[in-house]
């Protein structure tokens, strides 16, 4: 697995904790949550990875919030499924706002992330709010 896909997963599961538990930012950027058996721990090209799409998700949050909720169709933010929208806020967070990295590689990214921890059908959800976003911004 690419340590590009690692810091993604880090930087949702923060995102995630953000969102359950309203963890401080801080707290989120220095890893202390990371497992002490986990290769990520020392890993500081990773981290540094994990804290950019943490922190420019989390400066970005409303705009964020505003372009999936703008994509749900008779669905709601609050009800969304809190791995799904954690998955759904960094991945969007690259679209809109990570010039150089190609969307392909940020939707397929979700995609794989989606199957591995969210439900069933977390994936196809996520890829079509995705596209839709995507679509949407190639359009402007």
């Amino acid at each position: 697995m690419a340590s590009r896909r690692k810091a993604r997963i880090l930087a949702f599961q923060a995102l995630y904790a953000w969102d359950a538990s309203k963890t401080a930012k801080q707290e989120l950027l220095n890893f202390s949550w990371i497992g002490e058996k986990s290769a990520a721990r020392d890993d500081e090209e990773l981290k540094a990875f994990a804290s950019l799409l943490i922190c420019g998700t989390l400066e970005n949050i409303d705009a964020i919030d505003e372009a999936i909720n703008s994509h749900l169709k008779n669905w709601v933010l609050e009800r969304l499924k809190k791995v799904d929208l954690a998955i759904l806020r960094v991945s969007v967070y690259s679209l809109l706002f990570q010039k150089d990295m190609p969307a392909q590689i940020t939707m397929d990214e979700a995609i794989e992330i989606a199957k591995e921890y969210g439900s069933d059908e977390s994936y196809r959800f996520i890829n079509g709010i995705l596209d839709s976003i995507w679509k949407e911004k190639k359009t402007q």
